[in-house]
């Protein structure tokens, strides 16, 4: 009985070992991995709109200033500035409307999928680029109000949640180098 014991608890050592050695490399971004230390200030000019979504950039561009601000130790400014150490810049391609579920009796879209496409490139004074991406696709999808007399829009709360996610996401792969 004693034996088994024993063996059961250097199993139970040897499994808590396996776990701790093999962990997943998880670490908050409270300071900065991808970006030269030299960089204290960054500048967040508006976002360049491409698309017809009125003022898209805006709700964008503040998402990005909010999260920035929130998570990190930069010093943010608004608008591209010389005493920048970098300048974030984006731009919406695209953003597109999608009905993915109807309403049996009315024939009316019940549930849309809205999706943005962005490209973003963050460079330090001498242009050089610290980080880049092209190609950012974010969806959310919201529900359509059946009844005309309670109806509101729903499209605008939808924009409000891609653009918070689209800040995180953007965040997170500046500080971490993805």
């Amino acid at each position: 009985m004693r034996r088994v014991a024993s063996r059961l608890a250097l199993r139970l050592i040897v499994a808590c070992f396996c776990l701790l050695s093999v962990s997943c490399g998880y670490h908050t971004s409270a300071h900065s991995t991808q970006l030269p230390e030299s960089v204290k200030t960054i500048a967040i000019p508006s976002f360049v709109n491409q698309t017809q979504t009125f003022r898209i950039e805006q709700q964008l561009t503040g998402a990005v200033v909010r999260e920035m601000t929130t998570r990190t130790h930069y010093h943010v400014l608004n608008e591209a500035d010389e005493a920048a150490d970098a300048t974030l810049r984006g731009t919406v391609l695209s953003t597109s409307l999608s009905p993915l579920a109807y309403d049996s009796q009315s024939g009316r879209a019940a549930s849309v999928l809205v999706t943005v496409s962005m490209k973003v490139s963050l460079t330090d004074r001498q242009g050089k680029v610290l980080f880049e991406n092209p190609s950012y696709v974010f969806h959310e999808q919201y529900e359509v109000s059946r009844e005309l007399s309670s109806f509101f829009e729903e499209d605008s709360p939808a924009m409000g949640r891609l653009s918070r996610d689209f800040a995180r996401t953007l965040v997170s792969s500046i500080l971490e180098g993805f």
